[in-house]
């Protein structure tokens, strides 16, 4: 009896962690690369880096995003606002921006203290 008893608690606990670890690398960061060829040609991407100016750099992100949506499989349900993803810029700078207001050409913004330039 305390046999089965113990194999359903560990049965049970045993999906608690499955579905725990699921969830947690479910939430992982999203990473766009502007030197993959579907962002490489965009027009407020193409010579953007950290450096450049910050409304350069948010129209630039928006821009990503916004074909980032639309490629994925859940276009309403991809970078709603509030999240955040790291941008690699066609420099090899990277930056974390958050998703403000998608339908604006400036929908993104910088957080402040995750600019790393490129070496």
């Amino acid at each position: 009896m305390n046999y089965r008893r113990f194999m359903h608690g560990a049965k049970f606990w045993i999906w608690v962690v499955l579905f725990v670890a699921y969830s947690a690398g479910a939430v992982g960061v999203v990473l766009i690369d502007t030197y993959e060829d579907r962002y490489r040609a965009l027009s407020k991407i193409k010579l953007t880096s950290v450096k450049s100016d910050a409304d350069l750099r948010r129209a630039g992100a928006t821009q990503a995003a916004a074909v980032y949506r639309a490629q994925s499989g859940m276009p309403f349900n991809t970078l709603q606002p509030g999240s955040s993803f790291q941008i690699v810029w066609p420099d090899g700078s990277v930056e974390t921006v958050t998703v403000m207001d998608p339908s604006s050409p400036l929908g993104t913004e910088p957080v402040k203290g995750t600019v790393v330039e490129a070496e």
